[in-house]
């Protein structure tokens, strides 16, 4: 890598011309992955596009006036200094937030590059162009806010959030609640049953703590391997299954870790008290995301705990 400071005027417009080649490809990659979700913001990023092809096109002409039609390959990963830049087809998925928010600091780095270069060069021509260029950037916040504005009417930034919730729903909160759910009362049983066996903590935190990883690692495969998410948009197979397999494990390990402490009727009574929490967690996740009553919300998370823990005490005290 060279240090800024050591381009050429020649080799500085070459990057320029790179700089604006990529800016534009990585607005029509965000475009492509929105464009069925948020067709309004996808239009903001398509109108983004044309205007960095225009700069290119300008730095085209230029370079050619001056160095003639061979423009040598520097990127910014040649350059110390520059930002780096995830490719977007890497990506499982990109929410309208992570866009703009890649569209606004994408033009800021713009803005700052052309200063820095105009005020390198010494051929008039380049350095007003360099310049105009970073009025031009500089100006695309403001661009940007009027792009947004025009494109988004309150109908379509009602669409756009529906859509978001729809997307948080299906790639978060459905295999974390799954997860959550299992690992919080499929692990009772076998927990408890040790407990009144034994009457150890210790023994009763080794089987609660083996059975909720093994939970987790359960949920996480069956999670990834149910869906691709290509057409349910459910999204990243791997997302999913993490999520559902560390919610499970939490969801297990909330109510195994009392039984660390040595004294087995205080370990019992906070274990006890660590569940209720869980299954009032649960209750209020189904309520506040999956629409469900309250009331019937509580009652079914309740009852279904109820039976898995009644079923742990039988076993251990029979």
């Amino acid at each position: 890598m060279r240090n800024f400071s050591e381009l050429t005027e020649k080799e500085i417009l070459a990057l320029a011309i790179a700089n604006e080649e990529e800016d534009g490809r990585i607005y029509l990659d965000l475009n492509e992955g929105l464009r069925a979700d948020y067709p309004a913001t996808a239009q903001v990023l398509k109108d983004m596009a044309e205007e960095e092809s225009e700069h290119r096109r300008s730095l085209l002409d230029l370079f050619q006036e001056k160095f003639g039609d061979h423009i040598p390959l520097v990127r910014r990963q040649h350059v110390r200094g520059f930002m780096t830049r995830k490719p977007i087809w890497h990506r499982q998925s990109v929410t309208v937030e992570a866009a703009r928010a890649l569209m606004q600091s994408m033009e800021a780095e713009a803005e700052r590059f052309y200063s820095r270069a105009a005020a390198r060069s010494q051929d008039t021509a380049i350095r007003k162009l360099l310049g105009d260029l970073a009025l031009a950037e500089s100006g695309h916040e403001h661009r940007l806010d009027e792009l947004v504005e025009a494109n988004l009417t309150q109908r379509e930034r009602g669409a756009e959030a529906d859509a978001a919730r729809r997307n948080l729903m299906l790639r978060y909160i459905q295999p974390g609640l799954a997860g959550l759910m299992d690992g919080s009362v499929s692990t009772l049983a076998p927990l408890f049953a040790s407990a009144f066996a034994t009457g150890s903590s210790w023994q009763a935190f080794l089987v609660g703590i083996s059975a909720s990883l093994g939970a987790g690692i359960s949920m996480a495969f069956a999670e990834a391997l149910s869906d691709n998410g290509s057409l349910t948009g459910r999204g990243s197979p791997i997302v999913r299954g993490v999520t559902c397999g560390l919610m499970t494990t939490i969801g297990g390990l909330g109510h195994s870790l009392p039984f660390l402490i040595p004294n087995f009727h205080l370990a019992l009574s906070i274990a006890i008290c660590v569940v209720l929490v869980e299954l009032a967690v649960i209750s209020w996740v189904r309520w506040k995301f999956m629409d469900t009553p309250p009331v019937s919300a509580t009652l079914q998370v309740a009852f279904g705990g109820a039976l898995v823990f009644a079923t742990g005490v039988l076993i251990g005290n029979s």
